[in-house]
Formats: structure tokens, sequence, C-alpha cells
């Protein structure tokens, strides 16, 4: 049966394709993404099943080989041409190394259906790597020219780290939209993100966006505070699964509970996905 749910709800980043066996941190090889959907087919069967009525899709990656996450886009894009409920986001790389990769995305960026371009660090490279930033600058311009948004990994230490991140929304984000996702990325990113930097950078005309997936339980709820109280942000925080990665009963229950029934949860679970992605 379908999962039910108090409002119709847009899902802002998931992703189609199942990785290959990895060994992770040194480990046996394993598949952790077990929910993970390989054909479009699934993909929709599984929206159904959610009631998930419109889903930003981006290929599934966190294997270090560029050619997979690289290998899906042409699955994500088929699945936006396929269904007008999904709306298709490209992988692409901040790597020098990846640069003809990046040639053949981004050769499709202009297709019907693709609303943003995704990319981490979590791969390599590093927002404030000055071997990164032909790349980068490349995959901002492009995607300010054709109105596109800018997925970016967020998770703590490392490149992915918040205090890092930020370099991106400081040097692109009037430009260029920019959806940080997970809140900022665990409970530093969360601290950073909700304590100042999100308002900040939104009364400073920074196109700064987020969802709430991976999100430590008392963060949406803070956030949802937050926002009441500066009176700016409802517009810019949208409900994401990350399946396989995150979990739609979870995730949705987490930001339902600090959202409420009103106006904010219209905005959070409805309204901010199509303002932003459904174009």
């Amino acid at each position: 049966m379908p999962h039910t749910s108090r409002r119709a709800h847009r899902d802002a980043h998931r992703h189609i394709g199942r990785l290959p066996a990895y060994g992770f941190y040194g480990g046996p090889p394993v598949n952790p993404d077990t929910t993970a959907v390989a054909t479009v087919r699934e993909l929709l069967a599984t929206l159904d099943d959610e009631g998930t009525e419109r889903a930003l899709v981006l290929p599934n990656y966190g294997v270090p080989d560029p050619d997979v996450a690289f290998g899906l886009n042409h699955l994500a894009l088929e699945a936006a041409q396929q269904d007008d409920r999904v709306r298709c986001g490209l992988w692409v790389s901040p790597k020098q190394s990846d640069a003809a990769r990046n040639d053949a995305a981004l050769a499709l960026a202009a297709e019907e259906g693709v609303v943003a371009l995704k990319t981490s660090f979590l791969l390599g490279g590093a927002p404030d790597d000055e071997a990164c930033r032909e790349q980068l600058d490349r995959l901002f311009a492009t995607a300010a020219r054709l109105d596109l948004t800018v997925h970016v990994h967020t998770s703590p230490g490392a490149a992915s780290d918040l205090s890092r991140i930020s370099t991106l929304v400081e040097r692109y984000g009037d430009s260029t939209r920019i959806h940080l996702v997970h809140l900022g990325g665990g409970m530093s990113g969360h601290l950073r993100l909700i304590g100042g930097l999100f308002f900040d950078w939104i009364e400073a005309g920074k196109q700064v966006y987020t969802d709430t997936s991976w999100a430590i339980g008392f963060a949406p709820a803070w956030l949802a505070a937050e926002i009441e109280r500066r009176g700016v942000g409802h517009d810019r925080v949208l409900f994401a699964t990350d399946a396989p990665w995150g979990d739609f009963a979870g995730e949705h229950a987490r930001l339902a509970a600090a959202a409420g029934d009103g106006a904010l949860a219209q905005a959070f679970f409805h309204d901010n996905f199509d303002a932003l992605y459904a174009r």
C-alpha cells in the first residue's frame, strides 16, 4: 500500500542507479545502497508508493570511479524525459582530470528536463583548491547561463566541510543558485548554517538553498524556529530524501514534525520545489 502523508510533497534530492560493490575504508566489497533503483520503471514505482508528486533525480555516486556517476547521467535524463514528474540533475566534477567527462555532461545541460548540476568533493578535489578552479568556474558559469541550480554535497570535515564549502557560496552565490544538501552537514554544519551563515547569506543576496536530508533530530526544529524569528529563509528550504542514502519515512516525519501544518510546511514540502525545479 502507498505511504500516506498529510500533504502533497516533492522530493528535491534523490538518486537513480545502483553502484558496484566497493571496499569502503579498507573493508570488504559491499553494496550499502540497498534501496537503490536501477531503472526508470523502478524509480516511478517508488514515487507512486511514497506519494511523491515530483522529484529531482540525480545520478547515484560514492565509489571512487568517475565513470560510474558520469555514466548514470543518461539514466537520470531518461527519467526526466519519460515522465513530467521527474526533473534531472547532471553529475559534474570539480577535478581537472575529469574535464573531458564534464564536456560530455555539460553537452546535455540544455536538454529538456535538466534543472541542476550536481557536484561533490567526496571523490576528490576541494572548493578552495586552485587546481579545481578552472572546472568550478566552468560549472557555475554554465549553471548561471542556463538558469540551473548547482547541488553541492556537505558533510563534516575534509573538503566537504561547510567551512570550506562556504567558499563556493561567497564566490558564486551572487550569480548562481546553490543548493547545499544535508543542511550544512552534521552537527558542525548545522550549528554554523542555522546559527547564522544561512540567514546572513540570504540577507546579503546570495542565492543559497538547503534541504534537511541527513539532519540530526534537533536541527529541523531549530531551523524552523530561526526562520520564524528572523523572518527570512522560509523560501529556501526543501524536503529531500537523498534516497537510497536516506529514507522517505524518516526524512518526511522529521521535517513534518518541525514544520507543522501551516504555511511553512507548505513551502518546505511543495512550493519551494516548484519555484526552484518545476521549470
